[in-house]
C-alpha cells in the first residue's frame, strides 16, 4: 500500500512557516509503560496546551485502521440505556503545540501499531520529511528492582552517539523483545534522521498504578533534548501527593516497609561499590525472591487499586489512589 494511504498530512501548517528547530515528542502506548509514566507525561503535555478544539491543531493523520487489532485491543464505548454511544476510536494523530514559551513542537501519542511496523516506519518519515522535524524524543519506563526513596534512574538512547544527553548504565549487549517505537529509531537513524529517547526506571512495586514523579523527569529530560520549556508545578504537585501517600501507607505496614528496606541497602552497596552498572545490584547483596516481594505487595497494589475515600492511616485497608490523573 502506497505510503500515501497510510498517513494524511496537512499541506501548509502556517504556524510552522519560518520555523528551522522542530521537535516532535513520541509515546505509543501499548509496550513497557511502567507507572504509566511516558503516557502521563504525554497527556501533561497535551493537556497543558488544550482548549475549545482539543490539544492542538492536528498536522497529519495516521490510517490507524491499517495498523490496529481490534480484536487484541478493543476500544471502549459506552452503551446508555438503550443504544450505542461514545465510541472511543483509536487515533494515531500529530499535533503541534506550544510550550510555556511559546515555541511550537509537535506531538504523537497514540497505541502502538500492532501490525505493519516498516509500513508505519515509512509513514512516519514522511511526516518528518514533509513538516521539516529537526528531531524525534521519545519516552518510556520500565520496572526495575529500586527503591521510590532514591532518585528516578534514566536511560537514554539515540542513533547518534552526538544526540545522548547522559551515560546509560547499562554495560556490553542485552537481548530484548522490540516495539515500533525503538524500531522507529533504527530506521531513522539509517535515513539520517535524528532521534533520542528516555526510558525511566520505576520502582517495581509501583509499576501497577500511575507514577507522575517519573513522568516529571522524563519532561525534563525532554525540556533539554527538545529545547522546550515545560510547566510541570501539576505533575511535581500530583509526584508529591503519590509520594505522601506511599510514605503514610508504608509507616503503617511493617513487612512491606522491611522489602523497601531491603532495596534501599541493595542499591545503596551498588552505589557504594561503583560497580560495572550492568545491573542495579550489589553482588553481595542478594534480592528478595519474586514471590516474597508478590507477596509483600499484593495487598500495597490492591490498596491502591481501592475505590476513593478510605482512611490512610488505617494499617488494616488501603488508601485514596483517586487522584492520579
Amino acid at each position: 500500500m502506497p505510503t500515501e494511504r497510510l498517513v494524511h498530512i496537512v499541506d501548509e501548517v502556517p504556524e510552522l512557516a519560518g520555523v528551522t528547530d522542530l521537535t516532535l515528542v513520541l509515546v505509543l502506548d501499548g509496550f513497557l509503560d511502567a507507572g504509566n509514566a511516558a503516557a502521563h507525561a504525554a497527556r501533561h503535555l497535551a493537556d497543558l496546551n488544550d482548549g475549545p478544539e482539543g490539544p492542538g491543531l492536528a498536522v497529519a493523520t495516521f490510517e490507524v485502521d491499517q495498523f490496529h487489532d481490534y480484536r487484541a485491543r478493543r476500544p471502549a464505548m459506552s452503551f446508555v440505556r438503550d443504544h450505542y454511544e461514545a465510541y472511543d476510536a483509536p487515533r494515531l494523530v500529530v499535533r503541534l503545540l506550544r510550550d510555556s514559551g511559546g515555541t511550537p513542537y509537535l506531538l504523537l501519542h497514540g497505541p502502538e501499531p500492532d501490525n505493519r511496523w516498516e509500513a508505519f516506519a515509512r509513514a512516519f518519515r514522511e511526516v518528518v520529511e514533509r513538516l521539516h522535524v529537526t528531531r524525534v524524543v521519545a519516552m518510556g519506563a520500565v520496572p526495575m528492582a529500586v527503591p521510590h526513596t532514591r532518585p528516578i534512574a534514566i536511560t537514554p538512547h539515540a542513533n547518534r552517539p552526538e544526540l545522548l544527553l547522559g551515560t546509560s548504565p547499562w554495560r556490553g549487549e542485552l537481548r530484548i523483545p522490540s516495539s515500533a517505537q525503538s524500531l522507529l529509531e533504527l530506521r531513522l537513524g539509517e535515513w539520517g534522521i535524528d532521534m533520542l529517547g528516555f526510558v525511566a526506571h520505576i520502582p517495581h512495586y509501583l509499576a501497577q498504578l500511575d507514577y507522575p514523579k517519573a513522568a516529571a523527569i522524563l519532561l525534563e529530560q525532554v525540556e533539554l533534548a527538545g529545547r522546550l520549556t515545560i510547566d510541570l508545578s501539576e505533575l511535581n504537585e500530583l509526584a508529591r501527593e503519590r509520594e505522601g501517600e506511599i510514605d503514610r501507607y508504608l509507616a503503617a505496614n511493617q513487612e512491606v516497609g522491611e522489602v523497601v528496606d531491603a532495596l534501599e541497602q541493595q542499591y545503596d552497596a551498588f552505589e557504594r561499590a561503583d560497580s560495572s552498572g550492568s545491573n542495579l545490584l550489589a553482588g553481595d547483596e542478594p534480592l528478595p525472591t519474586g514471590e516474597e516481594i508478590g507477596q509483600q505487595f499484593e495487598q500495597f497494589l490492591a490498596g491502591l487499586d481501592a475505590q476513593e475515600g478510605t482512611d490512610p492511616n488505617d494499617p488494616n485497608g488501603p488508601f485514596d489512589s483517586g487522584r492520579d490523573t
